[in-house]
């Protein structure tokens, strides 16, 4: 009888108690999909330290912990930012609530779970065929146990004018979450989804979102992701997205609290004269980890991609930026920006920045820079000199340093959400 070690056992463990939680799982009705997830799972070593994608993110309190199902049902109204004046969806612990939603009505826009688009067969051609169940863990885990989520598809020329708003809210003690979402924008369509997670103050949660994102030629999709979770949230995001010949690819990835969040995000830019634009922020207090690592990778010439990622640091937390953008060989033309910038309030915060160009064309135009220091003492003064208290004052320099960040949000309630939450936390 084979012996385990007490790493593999608490690897066990917890897959026995993320099965538990997520009863039906939407790869059940996947079969190939679910044993290359379920392979991955078993064969392949929880992610440590060891890894270089994981050298500063420690997984080991999420994978010791037992996680459960949580009930499914919760006011979530509180959470709405209404002004965003969206169709309302709400997922309470991954699992979706119809009497507080309110589903879209336009024409060309196909919106439903993903349980519902697997049983109407919308979903065999391109589901998981951008993700890596087959070589990274916790996606594996995703495709493997992911229970529902959202789907989206919006027809050709189709233009809507009111966005989607996502709201994942998680309540409950030790809860875990597993929920997928597929978004499909079709040639010369335009379309804005906001995904907002939330949870209250004593929530503990482990929560698993994986995006798919295709984008055809011609057409424009924002996407703005919120993370605004109180209590002790595990949140691990990913996103895969796809564009093609002259699509427009907008996101900004604002994490506004989280005891531990990683986000991946994955972008293959597929076309000639494709416009990628990545925007984050993020302000970690307490002892809060923030991890946000980005891919852009271009594959065909005369393409564009441009990344600005700001954090500001305080306290005892941790803040991580990897971005990497990758120049094949046959991607001549392209013209890529990469930003990483932060202030650190403290002197037991930790930033670690690591901007990477991969480039194996000649003729590109492409840079990167990440720079790390405390606020300009020489400016508080100044604006103290002037009659503004020096709360205040950081404030103001606070909303100055993030203001690329935020002015590049596409909805104005959204954008006054945002920063008002980041002045609070500036502030506390």
């Amino acid at each position: 009888m084979e012996v385990l070690s007490a790493t593999d056992q608490k690897k066990e463990a917890f897959l026995k108690g993320i099965a538990a939680a997520c009863e039906t799982p939407l790869s059940m009705g996947a079969t190939q999909l679910r044993e290359a997830a379920m392979a991955t799972l078993e064969s392949q070593p929880v992610p440590t330290t060891r890894s270089e994608a994981w050298k500063y993110t420690r997984v080991t309190r999420l994978i010791g912990k037992t996680w459960n199902k949580g009930e499914a049902q919760e006011n979530a109204t509180e959470y709405f930012v209404p002004e965003v004046n969206g169709w309302n969806i709400v997922f309470v612990n991954g699992q979706f609530d119809a009497a507080q939603s309110t589903m879209p009505d336009a024409a060309g826009l196909t919106v439903m779970t993903m349980a519902d688009a697997l049983k109407a067969g919308k979903l065999d051609a391109q589901w998981g065929s951008l993700t890596q169940q087959q070589s990274d863990w916790f996606e594996a885990l995703n495709m493997a146990f992911a229970t529902d989520g959202l789907y989206i598809h919006l027809e050709a020329k189709t233009a809507i004018d009111r966005p989607i708003y996502l709201l994942h809210l998680t309540t409950g003690d030790a809860t875990a979450v597993v929920s997928r979402n597929f978004i499909q924008v079709e040639k010369g369509a335009n379309l804005t989804v906001v995904q907002h997670a939330v949870s209250a103050e004593g929530t503990s949660a482990y929560v698993n979102i994986v995006n798919e994102h295709f984008v055809a030629d011609n057409a424009q999709f924002n996407f703005e992701k919120i993370q605004d979770e109180a209590g002790e949230i595990y949140h691990h995001s990913t996103e895969w997205a796809e564009q093609t010949r002259d699509s427009r690819y907008d996101i900004r990835s604002i994490t506004l609290q989280g005891h531990w969040v990683r986000n991946n995000l994955n972008i293959r830019v597929n076309g000639e004269n494709c416009g990628t634009n990545l925007y984050g922020s993020y302000m970690p207090n307490g002892k809060e980890h923030i991890d946000n690592h980005t891919m852009v990778d271009h594959l065909i010439p005369h393409c564009e991609s441009n990344e600005v990622y700001k954090g500001i640091v305080n306290d005892k937390s941790t803040a991580v930026f990897n971005g990497k953008v990758f120049v094949r060989p046959d991607a001549q033309k392209t013209n890529a920006f990469q930003q990483n910038a932060n202030i650190v309030l403290s002197d037991d915060a930790e930033m670690y920045s690591k901007p990477e160009l991969e480039i194996y064309a000649d003729d590109v135009k492409c840079s990167h820079g990440s720079t790390t220091g405390q606020f300009d003492e020489e400016a508080v003064y100044y604006l103290r000199a002037r009659g503004i208290g020096e709360q205040s004052a950081r404030m103001l320099l606070v909303q100055a340093f993030v203001a690329d960040v935020m002015d590049a949000i596409s909805n104005d309630a959204l954008r006054d959400y945002c920063l008002n939450k980041l002045q609070e936390r500036a502030s506390a």
